[in-house]
């Protein structure tokens, strides 16, 4: 038989492969087919495509094989298990075996003829990671009266808001930014005196850096958020004519050329995290200017998934933060009708809530961040005149009354979360 001896429970006769310990794990399987032998471990990563795993054709009792879902998109694309003539818990290969729950493991023992391939443990971790508690956060860029902006202002571990500190690169509105790498942040695209496609990176002390040349179509009006617990996705904006385009950031900040667009093309919305490992897009302007509800999902290697209808008053210009670890809250924007405070809560598998009624002053055009491991802050903003207030958000997604402004008042700012230190 084949298999290692530690794991022949059945005592059976014959060679048996050497091993210094343990399974022998063979390299990640990223491939549409696999056939697979007894004695091994396999992680199967169907992060682009499902699998079908063939077993070996002749088996002893006692044989081994496990199977584990490397990345955790079993869910999304499941495995299936071509017995390969034998039977699979006493059923022939003409059944189909399928295993599709995200996270799943399973270890196959061959138990004899009668039998067939028996799953001795078939397990789902359930512990799935969430991303670090983000200490820290920031406002930066944004306009007012005197012009585009360059500055900052750091919100500490317990939400308050410091003074003004002069910026770092170009100044600028109509961008976005979001935190990756665990513990930094990056701001990018945006508007100058014309549509930008330039980035800057944010250090895990708060250090905006230089302008990094552009990657991907110059615009305005877009969205950011984390995803897959260290990197983000921008989508969606205004390069001339609205978009659906995205461009995903590495976990050291690299940002990738464009991902042609998903779902409704639009600007002006909103984005968060939400999850532990996943994205949120919502709200905005679609094409012709018709405000809109609607969401689109982002799984955790960076896909956007088709529109979902939306929840809520269709808004534009609005903010989104995470909260509580896992969950997301959109809040404020410009609805048909005005300027609004209502907020529309996101759980944790990204279903969005109706409204809430408002808290605050009616605003629009504002930013966002996390901040003190699970509570969130909007800030600045536009309520009739350039804002300077804000509003924390506990880690239930309470958004809070205003808190008296500090630092410059501005609009089309935009905030981000980032250091693991309080």
């Amino acid at each position: 038989m084949s298999g290692l001896v530690k794991d022949n429970i059945f005592g059976s006769s014959g060679s048996v492969i050497e091993a210094a310990g343990g399974l022998s794990w063979q390299p990640v399987v990223t491939a549409s087919t696999v056939t697979v032998s007894a004695g091994k471990g396999y992680f199967i990563n169907t992060t682009s495509n499902a699998c079908t795993i063939t077993l070996p054709s002749s088996a002893e009792a006692g044989d081994q094989i496990i199977l584990t879902d490397y990345a955790r998109t079993w869910g999304t694309n499941a495995i299936t298990i071509d017995s390969n003539g034998l039977l699979f818990q006493s059923e022939t290969d003409a059944y189909i075996v399928d295993y599709d729950t995200s996270g799943q493991a399973v270890n196959l023992v061959y138990s004899g003829a009668t039998v067939g391939w028996t799953p001795s443990s078939d397990i789902v971790n359930a512990l799935e990671p969430v991303l670090p508690p983000t200490q820290r956060g920031m406002f930066a860029y944004g306009e007012n009266a005197s012009g585009k902006l360059s500055m900052k202002n750091l919100v500490n571990s317990s939400g308050v808001v410091a003074a003004d500190v002069t910026g770092v690169g170009t100044a600028r509105s109509g961008f976005s930014g979001a935190g990756y790498g665990f513990d930094k942040g990056i701001f990018a695209y945006g508007y100058t005196n014309t549509r930008v496609s330039m980035s800057n990176l944010v250090s895990n002390s708060g250090v905006i850096a230089s302008d990094t040349t552009g990657v991907g179509t110059a615009r305005n009006k877009v969205a950011a958020a984390s995803y897959g617990l260290d990197k983000v996705i921008f989508a969606y904006g205004n390069s001339g004519s609205f978009t659906a385009i995205s461009n995903l950031v590495s976990n050291s900040g690299v940002v990738s050329a464009d991902v042609s667009g998903v779902g409704t093309v639009k600007m002006s919305g909103a984005a968060a995290g939400y999850g532990g490992d996943k994205a949120i897009f919502g709200f905005g302007y679609a094409n012709g200017y018709p405000l809109i509800s609607l969401t689109n999902l982002v799984n955790n290697v960076g896909v956007v998934a088709a529109d979902t209808t939306g929840v809520g008053t269709a808004r534009t210009s609005l903010g989104a933060c995470r909260y509580g670890l896992d969950k997301a809250v959109f809040a404020y924007g410009e609805s048909s009708s005005n300027k609004t405070a209502i907020s529309n809560k996101v759980s944790n598998v990204g279903v969005v809530a109706s409204d809430t009624a408002g808290v605050g002053t009616a605003k629009q055009d504002i930013g966002s961040s996390s901040f003190g491991g699970d509570q969130g802050i909007f800030g600045y903003g536009y309520n009739g005149g350039y804002s300077a207030t804000s509003n924390k958000v506990s880690n239930v997604g309470t958004v809070a009354s205003d808190t008296s402004g500090v630092g410059t008042t501005r609009r089309f700012n935009c905030g981000l979360g980032y250091s693991q230190t309080a």
